[in-house]
């Protein structure tokens, strides 16, 4: 894969009529019409993971479709669908590898059944912040070592957003110490539900939209989803009153923009390239406007009876332990162990830069 400079891809926009001008592999039309006029007119199926309702982490999908069909005067047309209306949310993965949709966007590690390494294409409990995982996948490696583990289902990666670090969810009753997480059933997917599970709780994966209701009923105790502006929009304050955080299970989970790759091979060179700036711009915007949006959903969810919490450190420091001990025990696979590999060696080199200016500044400034 050739690796393009990610600040360049993030700021193609401008430049896009350029661009579509000069590639594509259709002739120029007359009076030196850009070459994308002689592309054929292409209109893509995309499948989500999530509802609609969640207008920014569903909503990095309408981006990255308007994006496209202005960078191509609307030539390239891809049509948006919300978890279970086309195929069901968990769904994602096997309709884009078999070809029943061009294209889809979810979280991978929804997917670790298939194969555990699709972990590192979101996030791994006590792993990488956003910025690391952006950078890593960027200018890291990671998304060649992601590209070689999809290229086995068909599947050709884009990194597709992210809401930076995520709270600890909603627990109906407090729970201050390891043992009080002991019987509790926890919506909870990828490897945090693995880690939950070694803590005694019982792990529950669903969609966003089974969320409230099942946590209504008492199916389940507790619930984690993104973080106040989304967790507001579903209501779960209404139902659980204690609000945990940090997420460790997801400090910096990245969304991911799944093609098949059958249908890249067939795209000309023009509309790949708007679609990668598409997904650029898509993966950038979403957590801006997550950052933007949590601030005030947060004082919202306070003013009206919601009670923080942070999580004990005897819970923390058992959750890491474990963490550990399930991502070892997976590196006995080769595919795995390789993309391990790389990743602790960029967590160790990221940790020990961000540890020192990043958090030296957080410690004094976000406490004034």
């Amino acid at each position: 894969m050739q690796r393009r400079d990610f600040v360049r891809k993030a700021t193609l926009g401008a430049a896009a009529g350029v661009t579509l001008a000069g590639c594509g592999g259709g002739a120029p039309g007359e009076g030196g019409a850009p070459a994308v006029q002689t592309q054929r007119t292409i209109r893509w199926r995309l499948v989500s993971s999530f509802s609609r309702s969640l207008d920014t982490i569903y909503g990095a999908a309408e981006v990255l479709a308007e994006r496209v069909s202005a960078l191509t005067d609307g030539r390239f047309q891809i049509r948006p669908y919300p978890g279970g209306e086309l195929v069901p949310a968990f769904g994602v993965l096997d309709a884009v590898q078999s070809g029943t949709v061009q294209m889809g966007h979810t979280a991978s590690y929804y997917y670790v059944g298939k194969n555990p390494a699709f972990a590192f294409d979101t996030c791994v409990p006590f792993g990488l912040t956003s910025r690391q995982q952006t950078a890593w996948m960027y200018h890291g490696g990671g998304l060649e070592l992601m590209r070689a583990l999809f290229a086995d289902f068909g599947i050709r990666p884009f990194p597709g957003g992210n809401t930076g670090a995520q709270m600890g969810g909603w627990f109906r009753r407090e729970v201050p110490s390891l043992s009080a997480l002991r019987g509790i059933k926890m919506r909870i997917p990828g490897l945090g539900g693995r880690v939950m599970d070694a803590l005694g709780v019982t792990p529950q994966q669903i969609s966003s939209s089974e969320i409230y209701p099942a946590l209504e009923r008492g199916a389940i105790d507790a619930t984690e989803w993104v973080g106040p502006y989304d967790d507001e929009k579903l209501g779960f304050n209404q139902i659980a009153r204690f609000y945990y955080y940090p997420g460790w299970w997801e400090p910096g989970p990245q969304l991911t923009f799944y093609v098949n790759q059958r249908e890249w091979d067939r795209l000309p060179a023009a509309y790949q390239e708007a679609l990668t700036v598409a997904a650029a711009e898509a993966h950038v915007g979403m957590q801006a406007k997550y950052d933007a949006q949590n601030p005030p959903a947060l004082q919202r969810l306070v003013d009206a009876g919601t009670e923080l919490r942070r999580f004990a450190d005897d819970i923390l420091t058992a959750a890491a332990e474990q963490t550990t001990a399930i991502l070892e025990e997976q590196a006995a696979d080769p595919t795995y162990n390789r993309i391990y590999t790389a990743f602790k060696d960029w967590k160790q080199r990221s940790f020990r830069w961000f540890g020192l200016a990043e958090q030296a500044y957080a410690h004094f400034a976000f406490g004034t």
